[in-house]
């Protein structure tokens, strides 16, 4: 059954892929902010410093057939792209670039799963969850600034959501694109929006 809060994106479709740690989802890299003039192979070059590519594609208006300023590079391993990413910024063709993890494709029609925020909305908190519970469900994916456990100011018990504060955005879209479901939350990961502070 489809429909409502609880089903959608993370409930059983019977397709388990995000599980494997290598799909190509946790190996794929947007590039924006490509100069007009880098080409395929340009971008590619600058990235096999990092590791072996399966994939790689500069984005091109298929009238004019121009670039459009962004690629994709999809690395044979995780950890080659997690290597990428710790060595940003990336400078290619004279222009420093802005890299991100691809999103999945589910979120890709969210409007903030597009931007580079260093905040993470988690829903489906337990009564019981605590900061420490958070902390060390979230640390392993980057240094955690802040950890904001939004309790009820009667009951004192936790309101259902937190957010998890990062250090670098890289950390929430690590969060965005591997995290399903855990112990503590039947979690709802989302990049944070002003609204909700």
């Amino acid at each position: 059954m489809k429909g409502g809060r609880g089903g959608g994106r993370f409930s059983g479709s019977g397709n388990e892929d995000h599980l494997d740690p290598e799909h190509e989802q946790f190996r794929k890299l947007f590039v924006g902010g490509l100069s007009y003039e880098t080409s395929t192979e340009g971008l590619k070059g600058h990235f096999e410093t990092y590791g072996e590519i399966v994939d790689c594609v500069v984005m091109k208006d298929p009238n004019s057939k121009r670039s459009r300023g962004f690629g994709f590079v999809t690395f044979k391993e995780a950890a080659m792209l997690d290597d990428a990413q710790e060595n940003r910024p990336h400078k290619i063709d004279g222009r420093e670039t802005e890299t991100k993890r691809a999103m999945p494709r589910e979120e890709s029609g969210r409007s903030e799963s597009q931007q580079s925020v260093t905040k993470l909305f988690i829903g489906g908190c337990k009564d019981d969850t605590t900061e420490d519970h958070l902390r060390e469900t979230f640390s392993p994916y980057g240094e955690i600034e802040k950890i904001d456990l939004i309790q009820d100011r009667t009951t004192g018990k936790t309101k259902g959501f937190s957010f998890v504060t990062f250090k670098d955005y890289d950390s929430v879209d690590k969060c965005v694109c591997k995290l399903k479901k855990l112990s503590y939350f039947s979690l709802e990961a989302y990049k944070s929006q002003e609204k909700y502070m």
